[in-house]
């Protein structure tokens, strides 16, 4: 008999005109010592589940249907179950381990309030079980660490603290949602080991709620495979990923960037799916294309910067060098991947080139003039026009408060306050089409759209200026792998039809392997190493880049 079973269960939120349904009679089993994947994309309903499981639906959702047995009983059939099994029969590891602990208590006094609160130990004993869950999960000197607060640990230590609050209390079921998302490959491989670890060890019966398709591949024993609420698919991974049934589940492993090849585009097979363009665009016929030239575009020498914080402090004299005497360049036309995990450096660069942080020392040509050392903002003006970024979030770098039109035209007026109405109407219509919106995109404002559409206005805004430069720092990484798919395939063809040059910021290797023609790699500041794409994941020369390439989930491994 399964541990956990969920039979039927039905999540709905009643609105004021309709009522959504977030989970429709979905059907899951889940065993000792197993770990079940739980994919699908935003709004698919595979956190609904989660949340479901420990009755933590925000009104006005409510579970409207079904049961959910947890060791032959029914969790929800009482409310002081779920009270009594929270916490101490299931475990919860939450996707940002920042919001998950309070700041302004130690992680020691974080671990035995849990304890005491479901385990009967005196304060002693409650510290030692505390220590030793510490140390359990990887921390080191855990003794001294015991006192700390969690703003004094790195992404990868509070996630640890959080997986030992999810532990204390010794459950049988453990929920980690979206575990791994906020960490580097480094990080996330250390946690992803330590769950399946901790499952072998305890038994624990544990449902990992993702996206990443390559973490399912390397982590989980079953997936279940969900979307707008219904479970589309579920078996044994090996097969569901080799040999998927659902045209969405193939559509789900088909978009995941490759890690042993590179490809010319990613492949959409879900029929609903718009069909990326494959013709002219038309923003081509107002487009003054630039030739390529063997030239280089970017020149990067001698870039440090070192930032300190007298600011907040006058008589500090702590200071961080976040870029260590880096030097590369970059061809018109190509597309260069800066990678490395957070803290690298790679985005201070990216910020330095569009002028947004001014160097410590160093210099940045453009287009074989020193843009670090230009003075007057009119001047600087010209090449801002040249030079456009396209950030992470899309949704906190697009004005809210602004129609579509109105961020898309900002921009052009800036550069070209002689522009007619009617022009700049027509030219946003084509910038529009160009990345795939509808005319009436224009007249909605930027909550109105998802994730994926919110980065296609970003991607318009940058082309509004007809830049011959865009500066993509991690522009995929907060959404679905499908929606990625298909952003990274519009990417390819507007540097193809465009003659762009592209700087390409991720910490996602397989994705800057499919995007790039050269990479350097980045730790600490400081460059590793820079080569073609094909010779650093085939034969990379430097030990840290060899680590970053062993230690990535690959899809590809469920084949062996």
């Amino acid at each position: 008999m399964s541990f956990l079973k969920i039979k039927n269960l039905s999540v709905d939120y009643k609105m004021r005109r309709e009522t959504i349904n977030a989970a429709k009679n979905v059907n899951i089993d889940v065993n000792k010592g197993e770990i079940l994947g739980l994919v699908g994309e935003s709004g698919s309903g595979k956190s609904t589940v989660g949340n479901a499981i420990i009755n933590l639906i925000d009104e006005p959702g409510r579970v409207s249907n079904g049961s959910i047995v947890l060791d032959g009983i029914d969790i929800h059939a009482d409310a002081q179950n779920i009270v009594k099994y929270r916490g101490k029969k299931i475990g919860l590891i939450f996707q940002d381990p920042q919001t998950s602990l309070n700041p302004i208590l130690t992680i020691g006094e974080q671990l035995i309030e849990t304890i005491q609160t479901h385990l009967n130990l005196n304060a002693d004993d409650a510290k030692n079980k505390a220590i030793n869950l510490l140390k359990e999960v990887g921390i080191k000197e855990a003794e001294t660490r015991f006192d700390n607060y969690p703003h004094q640990f790195s992404g990868g230590m509070r996630q640890r603290v959080v997986i030992s609050l999810a532990l204390c209390c010794e459950p049988e079921l453990l929920i980690a949602d979206e575990p791994t998302t906020a960490l580097d490959v480094s990080i996330q491989s250390q946690i992803l080991d330590l769950i399946k670890k901790l499952t072998k060890e305890r038994n624990l019966a544990v449902i990992l709620i993702t996206h990443d398709m390559g973490v399912i591949a390397e982590t989980t024993d079953r997936v279940a495979v969900m979307k707008n609420g219904d479970l589309v698919e579920i078996g044994p991974t090996k097969e569901l990923l080799t040999k998927p049934k659902e045209i969405y589940t193939r559509s789900l492993v088909s978009s995941v960037p490759p890690t042993n090849k590179k490809i010319s585009r990613f492949k959409i097979i879900e029929k609903e799916n718009k069909k990326q363009s494959d013709t002219n665009i038309k923003i081509l016929n107002r487009w003054v294309k630039k030739e390529i030239s063997d030239k280089d575009l970017v020149k990067v020498e001698s870039l440090s910067k070192t930032f300190d914080d007298s600011f907040f402090i006058e008589s500090s004299k702590n200071s961080v060098m976040a870029v260590n005497d880096v030097s590369f360049s970059i061809k018109e036309g190509q597309s260069f991947g800066l990678v490395g995990e957070s803290g690298s450096g790679k985005s201070t660069i990216a910020k330095m080139i569009v002028n947004l942080f001014k160097p410590s020392s160093g210099d940045i040509y453009f287009n074989e003039v020193c843009i670090t050392k230009i003075k007057s903002n009119k001047e600087m003006l010209k090449f801002r026009k040249q030079i456009q970024m396209i950030f992470q979030d899309p949704y906190s770098s697009l004005n809210g408060r602004l129609k579509v039109k109105d961020i898309v035209s900002e921009p052009i007026k800036l550069h070209n306050p002689s522009v007619s109405s009617k022009d700049l109407d027509d030219y946003i219509s084509d910038l529009l089409e160009s990345v795939e919106l509808t005319q009436q995109s224009a007249e909605r404002y930027p909550h109105e759209f998802s994730g994926g559409q919110r980065q296609r206005i970003s991607i318009a805004r940058a082309l509004a200026t007809q830049p011959r430069l865009l500066v993509c720092d991690e522009p995929t990484s907060a959404l679905d792998v499908s929606i990625q798919a298909q952003i990274l395939n519009l990417l390819k063809d507007l540097q193809e039809q465009l003659n762009l040059t592209i700087l390409f910021i991720s910490h996602d290797l397989p994705v800057v392997r499919q995007m790039c023609d050269r990479i350097a790699v980045l730790k600490n500041g400081k460059l590793c190493e820079i080569s073609n794409t094909e010779d650093l994941f085939i034969k990379p020369k430097h030990d840290y880049t060899k680590e970053l390439l062993k230690l990535m989930p690959k899809i590809e491994s469920i084949y062996k």
